[in-house]
């Protein structure tokens, strides 16, 4: 019993306490000399009951998340309307929380159901009022993020070079989109907007040209459903059976041990022979067809997601990030072992990841060349990271995986934009600067049709080297925003860290980002 129950004190529940449109302070009368109460008090002690009266002003005032409930919309993006002045400032109460009138309240209902809404026309930099103040809270946020932790929840499922750091399309997404708007990142790559997009409750379309990437980015998105974790630890227990069963470590023995074999299909591509150890093979071939036998769609693409992470590690290709041969000094039951291993932890951050999505959120992945002009649902924002020129070959990195996983990579080395091998070849049809040019400009030229006016497009970016000469990427974007209608609202700067990785030291170490932010409007604001 707490000291004021002990003295006979008597309040006013808390749950009137904290509804304002609707009760006002109450009246407190001193009862300590009135009965029944007096037999009930000690000695010269008095109670004080608060009796809520209704207001009576005629005004009956409404707080914000019954104005928002009433709109249909999310709380967050009245208060986001609130600072954008879109939306009024009503007066407050003596709490300092926010009371709206019935006409106030009419007014944000109208907005909400106007045919093209400001969670649909983007009026966060529409006015020259609002687009300094959001400029400059972009202009503040450290984008280095040094100390930033960059691998929590599913963004570690699986290894993708270049990939930017979740904090910076976090940021973005919170400053420039609305709670269940729609967000796009039109070069998905290992889904890092995506996964950021669906933990800030907004809808996500994710696009590339390069299926593996589609597959990562659905797997790092994606929901367990019912009986997926039951039905994915079964194949972690059995890796792990089957690694313990057949592990050598190559010392000789007086009994040679048994080796496995597999029943199952295994790619008839010379790489396979060149790039893997026949053992692992056996392995990689019987975990694959382990992986296609489920039976949900969410469990089979986490678990092939996590096969293609073990890839390149139980192969003789050097890294993700070098592409030459070596020995790895492997054993049996290694490809068994660290599926096992990489398997249940993917298992357990996509359980994490599940547990925190709101359920009406969507995800939806496009396995498109941008240079087609796909089409997609309309978005509010698109955060993306597009591949410098000259500076990577994913065809050619990721080539084990796509052979194992039945991908076309052929195809997809004719589409990469951006790709070192078409960059330094020294051949008529070498790929230029004016090459890249011309594939933002047709990109952008499809964006302005498929961002809503109004909307943003931001673009991380850095400089590119091609046949030694030094070229802006950030200039080539403006270009092509420009002629596409789009207006810059800011480049924002980022410097990398030390110890990233150069992937060809012969085209420079790339040591800061652009992040340069576009509006679907002709109008600037800046």
């Amino acid at each position: 019993m707490s000291r004021e129950q002990s003295l006979g004190v008597w309040r006013l529940p808390t749950s009137l306490q904290s509804e304002p449109q609707s009760w006002r302070d109450g009246r407190c009368e001193l009862l300590g000399n009135q009965t029944p109460f007096r037999k009930h008090l000690p000695r010269k002690v008095y109670a004080s009951i608060c009796i809520a009266v209704p207001r009576t002003t005629g005004k009956h005032l409404i707080s914000s998340a019954d104005v928002a409930e009433q709109a249909g919309i999310h709380k967050d993006t009245l208060l986001r309307w609130l600072r954008q002045g879109v939306v009024r400032e009503p007066i407050r109460n003596r709490h300092g929380w926010r009371m709206f009138t019935a006409d106030e309240a009419a007014a944000v209902v109208k907005i909400a159901k106007a045919e093209h809404p400001p969670t649909e026309t983007g009026m966060i930099l529409r006015d020259s009022v609002t687009a300094p103040a959001t400029v400059e809270r972009l202009k503040k946020v450290d984008w280095d993020f040094r100390e930033a932790k960059t691998s929590y929840l599913t963004h570690g499922l699986h290894p993708y070079p270049a990939k930017f750091i979740p904090q910076i399309p976090n940021a973005l997404i919170q400053e420039l989109s609305d709670v269940g708007s729609t967000v796009g990142d039109i070069f998905c790559g290992s889904g890092t907007t995506l996964v950021e997009g669906m933990l800030l409750k907004r809808n996500v379309i994710g696009i590339d040209a390069n299926p593996l990437a589609c597959l990562i980015s659905a797997a790092k998105t994606t929901r367990l459903q019912e009986g997926d974790k039951d039905s994915l630890w079964r194949l972690t227990e059995r890796a792990f059976h089957l690694a313990n069963e057949f592990a050598s470590d190559g010392s000789p023995t007086l009994f040679p041990a048994a080796k496995f074999g597999s029943n199952a299909s295994r790619p008839q591509d010379e790489a396979i022979d060149f790039w893997f150890e026949p053992f692992i093979t056996e392995e990689l071939a019987e975990i694959l067809s382990w992986c296609r036998k489920l039976q949900t769609e969410s469990a089979r693409n986490l678990a092939l997601a996590s096969f293609s992470a073990i890839v390149v590690n139980v192969s003789r290709q050097d890294s993700d990030t070098r592409y030459v041969r070596r020995e790895k000094n492997l054993h049996p039951g290694d490809g068994f072992k660290r599926f096992a291993q990489v398997l249940a932890e993917n298992v357990s951050a996509s359980e994490k990841f599940t547990e925190l999505l709101e359920p009406n959120i969507t995800c939806g992945i496009v396995h498109a060349d941008l240079l087609t002009a796909p089409k997609v649902s309309p978005m509010d924002l698109v955060v993306c990271s597009p591949p410098y020129p000259n500076a990577f070959s994913y065809h050619l990195y990721h080539m084990t995986r796509m052979v194992w996983l039945g991908m076309d990579q052929p195809e997809f080395k004719k589409r990469e934009i951006g790709s070192h091998r078409k960059f330094s070849s020294k051949g008529k049809n070498g790929a230029t600067i004016e090459t890249f040019q011309n594939e933002m400009n047709s990109i952008f030229g499809w964006l302005k049709k498929s961002i809503r006016q109004g909307g943003h497009a931001c673009f991380v970016v850095g400089n590119s080297i091609i046949r030694g000469q030094a070229h802006d990427n950030a200039d080539v974007l403006r270009k092509a925003a420009v002629a596409a209608g789009f207006s810059e609202v800011a480049t924002l700067s980022r410097n990398l860290k030390d110890t990233a990785k150069t992937f060809n030291p012969k085209i420079g170490k790339i040591k800061t980002e652009k992040i340069v932010i576009f509006q679907n409007t002709s109008v600037s604001y800046l």
